[in-house]
């Protein structure tokens, strides 16, 4: 068997890449931009936090059904229509702000909208992905996205620290609004299919919709490395989200940096060079150890460097304990994605991926960020963000007593008595 072409030399795969780094460069923008308009605004914690929680709550809602109905849908009609809706969700702020008529729900509601298209987006993308550069190059194809990603999360923050001076925030969520659309014509720019051979897609019903989805969850349940790896993806995401909702706040009360200029968008784009580094390690390491290894190895690194960043009064060494801490974090999500997408079979991809999306951020990001907003409010930003980052440890100590541990030196097979019915799709083939 012949070593499959370069991802450089795939036109495809780079329009695909090209889109999400794109789309990736927006959101970044209004990552930063939104949870400091929303403190501008009110100068609430609790309020801030919010802005983190949206972020995870659509995965809880719409996750199951998403990933059902990319599974039976055009994967690439899925990814632009919920492009073109994030477009026009992000672009009403700005439009609001200009018109003098802005207000927190107005921010609130489009901030929900637009991640609740991003649930469908990802349902479709997930799957999408091994199709287009087949599962043997699964691995080379998320570092390749990973990779450049990081870069972006290292020079964007800093940009936006530095605008946020003198530009208001609302404005800048303009640029977020166009990079969705820019994304949405570079998909439907793809020649090779995005969705594989399906033998049979039964008509649309509610009471199918929930079998389906029941498949995903029964599938994901039953494999003795997907469920394990949620599980640490649910109290990873705890833990992420609980620094994250209260990052701003952290910068301006406990580091003191305010929530403008370069140092506050470093602060921010450390976790970006933890995102390069995470890649270009993956990338690598992924030909020597298997993606359960690279986790098991990651998560007790990353849970210290945690509770380092959450514990730290000094800017210089929460930016470095950051680089760490986002070089792990990042490499046990990298590796936990690219692991699903091996051993699922393709008729059960986008229902297993958003089902794990759903499980891991949909109730583990918004818990740790509701929870975040509310221990604030009691207990004060540092004490509430040291609690919820502990839990880190407590994903790095499962992870080594889980079954994982037993299967970090075998190569990834989807295995047929794992799937409904004990049968695959003629697509459903071993990495």
């Amino acid at each position: 068997m012949t070593d499959p072409p370069g991802l450089r030399a795939d036109r495809d795969f780079v329009r695909f890449w090209t889109a999400r780094q794109i789309s990736v460069t927006g959101s970044l923008i209004t990552a930063v931009a939104l949870p400091v308009l929303i403190y501008r605004l009110t100068h609430s914690a609790t309020l801030t936090a919010m802005t983190t929680m949206l972020e995870g709550l659509p995965y809880l809602l719409f996750s199951l059904v998403a990933g059902a109905l990319s599974d039976r849908w055009d994967r690439r009609r899925v990814m632009v229509a919920a492009d073109l809706v994030c477009g026009i969700a992000i672009a009403s702020i700005p439009i609001a702000h200009a018109s003098g008529h802005l207000t927190i729900g107005h921010v609130l509601v489009s901030a929900f909208l637009s991640q609740a298209m991003v649930v469908f987006f990802d349902g479709a993308a997930f799957g999408a992905l091994p199709v287009l550069v087949g599962r043997d190059r699964i691995g080379a194809a998320n570092a390749a996205l990973w990779g450049f990603g990081g870069v972006l999360d290292l020079g964007v923050p800093i940009m936006v620290g530095l605008l946020l001076g003198f530009v208001h925030p609302a404005d800048l969520l303009a640029v977020d609004s166009v990079t969705f659309v820019v994304s949405a014509l570079l998909i439907g720019t793809i020649g090779r299919p995005l969705t594989g051979h399906r033998d049979h897609v039964p008509p649309f019903a509610p009471r199918q919709i929930l079998t389906e989805v029941g498949e995903g969850l029964s599938y994901l349940w039953r494999h003795p490395g997907i469920r394990p790896m949620t599980l640490i993806g649910i109290l990873q995401s705890i833990s992420g989200a609980g620094f994250m909702a209260l990052a701003v706040p952290y910068a301006d009360r406990l580091l003191h940096l305010g929530t403008s200029g370069w140092r506050f968008g470093l602060l921010f784009a450390s976790w970006g060079v933890g995102g390069i580094l995470a890649a270009a390690l993956t990338s690598r390491l992924l030909t020597r150890r298997t993606a359960v290894a690279l986790s098991l190895i990651g998560l007790p690194i990353s849970a210290v460097a945690g509770l380092v960043v959450a514990l730290t009064g000094t800017w210089l060494v929460a930016v470095v304990a950051m680089i760490v801490w986002g070089t792990t974090y990042q490499g046990v999500i990298m590796n936990s994605v690219t692991y699903r997408q091996q051993v699922t079979p393709e008729h059960l991809l986008g229902r297993v991926v958003t089902t794990g999306r759903m499980l891991a951020f949909g109730i583990g990001w918004t818990l740790g960020a509701a929870t975040a907003g509310t221990l604030a409010g009691h207990w004060g930003v540092r004490k509430a963000m040291v609690t919820l980052v502990s839990l880190g440890a407590v994903a790095a100590a499962y992870g080594w007593m889980s079954p994982l541990r037993g299967q970090r030196h075998t190569a990834p097979q989807i295995d047929p008595a794992t799937a409904p019915g004990g049968t695959l799709s003629a697509d459903a083939v071993s990495p």
